[in-house]
């Protein structure tokens, strides 16, 4: 299937120019090159920030905003940033008085999902201006906090792939026109997940992957599929067979690629397994059990896998947290499992953040624990930092560590061996999904109803 590339007026004009409201100076464009931030969980994959430093601790919506930007509709995609590129997908705009307020503390929210079409927008990462839009998709839908906008962009400073939640798969090149799509329901069949699809791609030396992980609402088998980057060609496709029953086979996990003595890896997490595939074909070279050791049928997995050093830390549905030894070459087994996080404050949606010695945990209530990768010890933890859900990852980056709520509040805390508060700080407290991003010196903070560049300001 192939969409073509044509702006979405209506898009353009709910992305109006931006508006700071009492913004320091713009800053200097990233330099070129290699992406800022190439994928939701950024350039090591660790929800870090290399480089970034001279961040904010303490903002508001009138304070230290470079620029606010509209955002059409709420969505959990985390931008990707190149250069002056920023990509962000959203669905259109909703009919007017369509969407109904969240009420604080309601499990599941009444909102519209947005409209009909799903969205990629190309911003300035320096004043917010909208250099473009493109409509991926048709057939926008909710699926309880996810539409189908969900999946968070990659690029590798030249084109930027996406994927929406009916199955299309996109690339783009940095002006706009579309290289190749296709659809994965079309070629495979229709996703069965109970909570709609919401996993990011990850490209590889020149390789886009993709994986549907799913079972509740079909009996077709899951699978991870590599394209061609630049044409779209398949490279392979290969079936992950799972014993999960129910709703434990469906996983909104993203792919992770790691290094081991061997060479590169695929690793995939869900439907209550770890397994690793050889990239140049998906054949499954190893499998650990144990994400879903009582066998329970509603375990769903969303958080991602994730690197502390040579240690694969991997979540599950709160309990427990595996830890994989992958030093090596040797397939892995179920005796490379160095240690487990079976107790309070293990994550249920935020994927955890590594700086390569400690791990950082945050549970959907708000619970931050600080973990030695390497052994498993809490140096601290589980601490109450926020009040509300928590459903975005957070961001290590500067020495701080961001956790962002839904309703658009971020606790700052001191990154190490000591627990330390520094700033609670809130912007315009709607639906907020997304995951902070870190470039230089700047903060990224999307919002359900706006994307914020924040700074502090130049002497």
């Amino acid at each position: 299937m192939t969409i073509p590339p044509i702006s979405s007026l209506l898009g353009v004009l709910i992305l109006a120019a931006a508006t700071p409201p009492s913004a320091p100076a713009p800053l200097a464009a990233p330099q070129d090159g290699q992406p800022a931030w190439s994928n939701w969980r950024g350039p090591e994959l660790r929800g870090i920030a290399p480089g970034a430093t001279g961040l904010p601790t303490r903002w508001a919506v009138d304070e230290h905003v470079v620029w606010r930007t509209p955002m059409p509709t709420f969505s959990g995609a985390t931008p990707a940033i190149s250069g002056d590129h920023l990509f962000v997908l959203s669905a259109s705009a909703p009919e007017p008085g369509a969407t109904e307020e969240q009420p604080k503390g309601r499990r599941r929210p009444r909102r519209d999902p947005g409209g009909p079409e799903m969205l990629l927008h190309c911003l300035s990462a320096v004043d917010g201006s909208v250099r473009w839009t493109r409509n991926l998709d048709e057939g926008n839908e909710l699926h309880y906090k996810a539409n189908r906008a969900s999946a968070s962009p990659v690029t590798d400073g030249a084109h930027v792939w996406t994927v929406t939640g009916n199955g299309t798969v996109s690339a783009h090149d940095f002006t706009g026109e579309l290289a190749w799509s296709t659809n994965l329901q079309e070629r495979w069949g229709s996703f069965g997940l109970l909570w709609g699809y919401a996993s990011s791609p990850v490209l590889h030396d020149g390789l886009l992957i993709v994986q549907v992980l799913h079972g509740m609402k079909t009996d077709d088998p899951s699978y991870i599929a590599a394209f061609d980057a630049k044409s779209g060609a398949l490279r392979w496709r290969a079936e992950r067979p799972t014993d999960a029953q129910r709703e434990s086979p469906d996983a909104y996990t993203t792919p992770l690629v790691i290094e081991r003595e061997g060479g590169a890896e695929l690793v995939i997490t869900g439907g209550d397994v770890v397994t690793g595939h050889a990239l140049d074909s998906g054949k499954e070279l190893w499998r650990v059990d144990g994400l879903n050791p009582r066998k329970a049928t509603n375990y769903r997995i969303v958080p991602s896998a994730v690197m502390v050093g040579d240690i694969l830390v991997a979540p599950t549905r709160e309990r427990p947290v595996l830890a994989i030894d992958t030093a090596g070459g040797e397939p892995l087994t179920d005796e490379d499992v160095r240690w487990r996080w079976d107790t309070r404050g293990g994550p249920d949606v935020p994927t955890p953040a590594s700086d390569g010695t400690h791990l950082y945990m945050v549970d959907d209530a708000g619970l931050v624990t600080c973990i030695v990768g390497a052994t498993g010890e809490a140096l601290w933890g589980p601490e109450r930092t926020i009040e509300g859900t928590v459903s975005s990852s957070p961001l290590l980056a500067d020495g701080k560590l961001y956790i962002t709520n839904e309703e658009g509040i971020t606790v700052v805390l001191a990154a190490g061996a000591e627990f330390k508060q520094l700033a609670v700080n809130e912007l315009d407290g709607s639906f907020t999904l997304s995951s902070p991003v870190a470039v230089g010196d700047r903060l990224f903070l999307r919002t359900g109803d706006f994307l914020y560049c924040l700074a502090n300001p130049k002497d």
